[in-house]
């Protein structure tokens, strides 16, 4: 934000259920604002009715629970013969999570209909279609979901086709954390010019010359991917890159469509990655995620912000994510193309009306639209299908608070109806019993 002149003098409201994480934040946005010489203020509650009245944008980035109830969401499957390297979008890990955000959101757009009716909420939070559609359901209320998978994966890409990654332009159809790239336009005008490249065939040339996997990348990754150096301490190769992004090249190289988030995402749309027989995705290059490697993941993120507290300079690289450009977008009538969450009026043909798919979107002084008109290829069009089928059951069962809604919404996700019947519903119950005190619809 502090990088966009049109929100230099934003006042930043920070509601959290914990007062105690309020002051350092608060010091972060004043600290940004006193080295960077802008008017931008900060005020902090935990009332949310005064965090919203009068609102223009409200930014939504939370977990119910945190870890505690995450850690069922994970372990309990687990038992159950259903690992998950992620867990909050789809499987059983997925719905739980849901079950316990949804009713918080619809209670947030709630609450805006009365104090800001005229503002946006733009939801980061996952799992990010069952949110946003719950919201869109329910309420009036201008909702966005904004991800910032494609944007990773658009990344990658430009290091693999030696392209700026401004020249990449995908057309995508799908839903969050599975958006199927369906064609990659490579613009040599960064988005005002001829188009001078078919992106994907040139990704299908690279990945087909076993010679080509020990190019040198264009420049070194960023620490903040993740990604571990090579251990023999050299610098990455276009291998490594098409290493950790092996699954969605399988998908690719069967049905001539890319998924545009990390394999992490992608495998857990798919029953057949993560199983026993794969070590549970260790063959596809997929790992598991526990919650003690997050609580440590979430230190690492507490001592980033102690450093940059301590720091006489604010990075200037753009963190990859879309509020503030979006918001620009908004005030300033500013036209970008940017992969979206919002309900589905035509941009992805294979989705019922209304469900909240991800696309390509144009944002600017008018709002948020579509941007293209894509279908997935047959078996990956089938396979959304049934996802957003499990997504609109996941949404029913988290307002209705009827335990058989849950039910019905696990056995139609593709990963959680591959184990036994009796499996299903056991799991059922024990992650209720073991999320109740998250689930006051459920009483």
């Amino acid at each position: 934000m502090a990088g966009r002149p049109s929100l230099h003098d934003a006042h930043i409201v920070l509601d959290d259920i914990d007062a105690s994480r309020l002051p350092r934040l608060a010091a972060y946005v004043e600290h940004v604002a006193r080295v960077r010489q802008i008017p931008m203020t900060v005020s902090t509650t935990t009332d949310q009715r005064v965090a919203l009245e009068g609102a223009d944008y409200v930014v939504v980035n939370i977990s119910t629970g945190g870890f505690e109830s995450m850690r069922h969401d994970l372990e309990i499957p687990a038992r159950h013969g259903i690992h998950q390297p992620v867990g909050d979008t789809v499987g059983p890990g997925g719905v739980s999570r849901a079950l316990r955000n949804i009713p918080v959101l619809v209670g947030i757009a709630r609450d805006m209909e009365e104090l800001c009716p005229h503002a946006w909420l733009l939801n980061l939070t996952n799992p990010m279609t069952t949110l946003c559609r719950a919201v869109t359901r329910e309420t009036s209320v201008r909702t966005v979901g904004l991800c910032h998978e494609i944007t990773i994966t658009r990344f990658y890409l430009s290091l693999l086709l030696d392209t700026d990654f401004r020249a990449i332009e995908p057309v995508i159809t799908g839903v969050n954390h599975l958006p199927v790239i369906t064609e990659l336009r490579i613009d040599g005008a960064h988005g005002g010019g001829t188009v001078d490249g078919d992106g994907l065939a040139r990704l299908a040339a690279l990945t087909a010359d076993e010679r080509r996997r020990d190019d040198p990348l264009p420049f070194a990754l960023p620490a903040d991917l993740g990604h571990e150096p090579r251990p023999d301490g050299a610098e990455w190769r276009k291998g490594d890159l098409l290493d950790i992004n092996r699954v969605k090249l399988e998908l690719f190289h069967r049905f001539g469509a890319l998924p545009g988030a990390g394999d992490r995402h992608v495998v857990e749309f798919f029953p057949g990655f993560v199983t026993e027989e794969s070590a549970w995705g260790k063959r596809w290059g997929v790992t598991l995620t526990t919650i003690e490697d997050r609580e440590r993941d979430e230190q690492r993120y507490v001592q980033r912000l102690e450093e940059r507290l301590a720091a006489d300079d604010v990075p200037d690289l753009p963190s990859g994510e879309m509020v503030a450009p979006l918001i620009d977008s908004f005030i300033t009538d500013k036209a970008r193309s940017l992969p979206l969450n919002l309900p589905n009026a035509g941009q992805c043909p294979d989705l019922p009306p209304d469900v909240v798919v991800e696309a390509m979107c144009v944002a600017d002084g008018d709002g948020v639209r579509g941007r293209d008109r894509a279908s997935a290829p047959p078996f990956l069009a089938e396979h959304l299908r049934r996802v957003s089928a499990a997504q609109e059951l996941t949404v029913e069962a988290a307002v209705s608070g009827r335990r058989d809604d849950v039910l019905a919404a696990l056995l139609a996700d593709p990963l959680t109806g591959r184990i036994d019947y009796d499996h299903v519903e056991q799991m059922t119950d024990e992650l209720l019993a073991a999320t109740r005190p998250w689930l006051p619809q459920f009483a």
